[in-house]
């Protein structure tokens, strides 16, 4: 769960990067993280917080250079570590080389056993830095190579972008877990996790870089090519569920088109006696407006939500009733008192927080509250760069419909089923990976925990 970013051939690459880092903003605001190219030097500014945290106008003024890559990286559960930081900037007896990674490569743990049994020696728990090391041990004369030969030993998800003297090198894995987009602005390239941030820059949208391609951009323009054996399309649907922003193209799709399909055959398989639709902001609006038209019901922004909200806050010392949750979302008691409401959100993962808003909506006057839920229950965690939690925190994993309604107290609850989110999203079982929902796993794990990768549980991307 992060954001990356590559600009190459601009005489403002750094600005352009942070402008970037900022549409992405949404897929990590754990740290943030710019290398920039000039010559044979890289420079890099990287540190904990949000983009508006880490970079000031004479920090951008630092990063010289016509190229750049920069990485948004998600807040995990565990333990934040400002060595994991990236882009991560290593020097090797090729030069210098950096790089920002999105995904999580589920044989990582087992490659650095063997690496560091040989004497590496990792500076960061990260797994980005196995391709780091294996790049560096590769005998092949050109980086471009050994960074290809490194990931041929990798399995599992990666949209990357490095960065190396005079040349900037995209590349993603033969599933296509996480999106990766090339555009175009004032003659220079431009490469994003989602094509929000070639909006921002004015940039127009080329294509997707292709599962298992690898990009390499130089002052002779884009080469293409493909090392990888072939492997099943397992685009990740939770893109399009929740996680990327409404305005983006990903995967070939418009997101927010996506999500008004998901909201309507919800409709369709869960529908509600009730007076108005009601979304939990911002992830459920789209999935909501397209319940409410299929419905023919009103549309209401029920629940306001607080944008200024920032990683912590300090808690008031006499226990508020939901402070968690109120500082973050309020009901609007006009809206909601005496009313039927059917209350849609995109996922119900540990349904502590949607049983706060059920509270919250009925503390206003709400009469009824309908739970629907735009996507399956989830009863497995992601290993492929979405941070769910373990397996024992899912309550779909451990509870009945029944049971889970009981708990958020609903008065009824109901989840898009497997078949109408795919047929909603225009896809087939085979081609998207659907793991979270069915525990059907595209890549074999070598050691198939519950839970994320044990070595990495604490600082993952």
């Amino acid at each position: 769960m992060c954001g990356i970013v590559g600009i190459f051939g601009h005489p403002e690459a750094s600005t352009l990067a942070y402008l970037s880092l900022y549409a992405l903003q949404h897929r990590g605001q754990e740290s943030a993280g710019i290398v920039t190219g000039r010559g044979s030097e890289l420079y890099q500014r990287a540190g904990m917080g949000q983009v508006a945290d880490v970079f000031s106008r004479d920090v951008l003024d630092g990063l010289p250079g016509m190229s750049a890559i920069g990485h948004v990286r998600y807040s995990t559960a565990g333990d934040s570590n400002a060595s994991n930081v990236q882009p991560f900037l290593f020097n090797h007896h090729r030069g210098p080389i950096a790089i920002a990674h999105n995904g999580n490569l589920v044989n990582a743990e087992l490659v650095r056993e063997g690496l560091e049994a040989d004497g590496s020696i990792f500076q960061t728990t990260t797994d980005t830095e196995v391709v780091l090391h294996l790049a560096a041990r590769s005998r092949a004369p050109d980086v471009v190579d050994a960074l290809v030969e490194s990931l041929q030993q990798v399995r599992g998800a990666f949209s990357l972008v490095c960065l190396v003297p005079g040349r900037l090198i995209a590349a993603r894995d033969p599933y296509g877990f996480r999106p990766l987009s090339i555009g175009k602005v004032d003659g220079a390239w431009v490469v994003s996790s989602e094509s929000c941030a070639f909006d921002l820059l004015g940039a127009e949208r080329i294509r997707d870089v292709e599962r298992g391609e690898v990009v390499v951009l130089d002052v002779g323009g884009l080469h293409s090519f493909k090392p990888f054996g072939p492997a099943p399309r397992a685009a990740c649907l939770f893109e399009h569920v929740y996680f990327s922003r409404p305005d983006s193209q990903l995967f070939g799709e418009s997101v927010q088109a996506v999500r008004k399909r998901l909201g309507a055959m919800l409709w369709r398989e869960r529908p509600a006696d009730v007076d108005l639709v009601v979304p939990v902001p911002d992830s459920g609006v789209y999935a909501a407006t397209g319940y409410a038209r299929a419905a023919g019901l009103p549309f209401e922004l029920g629940l306001v939500r607080n944008h200024y909200v920032g990683r912590t806050f300090i808690e008031p010392t006499q226990q508020i009733r939901n402070f968690g949750v109120r500082i973050k979302l309020n009901p609007v008691r006009e809206i909601l008192e005496g009313r039927r409401i059917a209350l849609i959100d995109d996922s119900l993962v540990r349904g502590t927080t949607s049983r706060k808003i059920v509270q919250l909506c009925r503390g206003a006057g709400a009469k009824e509250v309908h739970l629907r839920i735009s996507c399956p229950p989830t009863i497995g965690p992601c290993h492929y760069g979405i941070d769910t939690p373990r397996r024992d925190e899912l309550i779909a994993a451990r509870k009945s419909l029944a049971e889970i309604r009981e708990y958020i107290n609903a008065d009824s609850l109901g989840y898009l089923s497997l078949e109408g989110m795919l047929e909603a999203a225009r896809e087939e079982r085979d081609t998207v990976c659907t793991a979270c929902w069915t525990d059907d796993q595209p890549v074999d794990l070598p050691r198939a925990d519950a839970e994320q990768l044990g070595l990495f549980e604490k600082s993952r991307r």
